[in-house]
């Protein structure tokens, strides 16, 4: 068993160092913006020094997009649009922003119809809302909200850059990384990029959270049902022992997993913080590490340390499950899913405290009746000897 318990806990720390140290070559997950926003979705643009970050929000039917230009002045203008003709200039969809003449960083929308567009400001062929710009440390940001159909949700797109002379939008080169500036991206799978796709936010969010519900969230409790309610009987002995520990293992490997995963998003998302979560998440795994260890220090069941090791067991094993529910929902907060996945998991719990319920009734129904029929058997017993010695009295007489 402690050969066991070593083999847990050397394969989750391995799997935490391996996920820990698996670095993101993308720039725009450590990327942060004003108001403390955020977005579910970004990729490092293969040109121009550009990043796309959006949020779909799939119920209200709109984008919510920054296109972030680094290394950019006052004297340049940006751009970034959708063209569902094809990764061209003509027949873009765009987002312009610049320093106007009085040194304010201005967003407007234009349509590009020819290869010398006159760059006015125009309406596009879908609404666009909440546009602004900002121009800090040079870069240029583009905010808007964007409700386009559907067959738009995987669509080109283009951006670009160029000079501004007199507070006038000047042709850009046509040469180098500006012809370079094209490519795919699909708003719902959350890639996007040039010739290759890039990996999704959301979609590493989504994996953190199916990690953590199936194990600390079900798997957890469904061993300590085993454990609690299988030893009541003897012929389960010792089948419901090992049936606890893979169950506990397995969770507690998984949930390592998805607890590794976590540390990696919060490192990749520096100043967006969810203290509570992320407390509650240390707090598991700390918890969950010590169960795993408990299993090198389990004294025999005669040995006069045994009762106290039962309560740490017992007490820390039950904090595990309360803390693991109430992180899951505030992980539901956090990433705002369909709450057809909050009901699933409520239904879940509502079985599994059903299940516990007939269980403890059950179990304490066979625990009564067995105490009283060896009662029984122990007064039948006295009985017989009783009157065994009272006839032997009488014959001695």
């Amino acid at each position: 068993m402690q050969i066991k318990a070593w083999n847990i806990v050397l394969f989750s720390c391995l799997l935490v160092f391996c996920l820990a140290s698996s670095s993101s070559a993308q720039t725009c997950l450590s990327q942060t913006f004003s108001n403390n926003r955020q977005y579910a979705n970004c990729s490092d643009l293969p040109a121009l020094n550009s990043f796309i970050h959006w949020t779909y929000d799939e119920s209200a039917g709109t984008i919510e997009i920054a296109y972030r230009h680094s290394g950019t002045t006052s004297s340049r203008w940006s751009a970034w649009g959708i063209n569902p003709r094809g990764p061209t200039m003509v027949g873009t969809q765009a987002l312009v922003a610049f320093v106007n003449s009085s040194g304010v960083a201005q967003a407007f929308t234009t349509s590009i119809d020819s290869l010398s567009p006159s760059m006015q400001p125009a309406d596009l062929s879908f609404p666009v809302s909440s546009l602004s710009a900002t121009l800090e440390n040079n870069e240029m940001t583009i905010f808007a909200v964007l409700r386009i159909s559907q067959n738009l949700m995987s669509t080109s797109q283009v951006w670009q850059e160029g000079p501004v002379s007199n507070g006038q939008i000047q042709p850009h080169s046509t040469s180098g990384a500006n012809v370079q500036s094209a490519g795919r991206i699909n708003f719902i799978t959350g890639q996007s990029g040039g010739g290759s796709s890039a990996g999704s936010r959301t979609r590493r969010r989504n994996v953190h959270g199916v990690l953590n519900s199936v194990s600390w969230g079900i798997l957890m409790p469904l061993g300590a049902i085993t454990a609690r309610y299988m030893k009541v009987f003897k012929s389960a002995d010792p089948a419901w022992f090992y049936l606890h520990i893979a169950c506990q293992s397995s969770a507690y490997i998984v949930g390592v997993a998805g607890w590794a995963t976590g540390i990696k998003l919060g490192s990749d998302s520096p100043g967006v913080t969810y203290n509570p979560h992320r407390t509650i998440g240390i707090i598991l795994f700390c918890f969950g590490t010590l169960q795993v260890f408990a299993l090198l220090l389990r004294p025999n069941k005669d040995h006069k340390y045994r009762l106290y090791w039962n309560i740490y067991h017992h007490v820390i094993g039950y904090s595990v499950i309360i803390l693991s529910i109430v992180n899951i929902f505030e992980g539901f907060d956090i990433l705002k899913p369909a709450d057809k996945w909050k009901r699933i998991y409520i239904g879940i719990l509502i079985f599994l405290g059903v299940l516990a319920t007939f269980l403890e009734a059950f179990t304490w129904f066979v625990v009564i009746r067995r105490k009283k029929t060896s009662k029984h058997i122990h007064t039948m017993n006295g009985a017989n000897g009783h009157g065994y010695g009272a006839t032997a009295l009488g014959q001695r007489v």
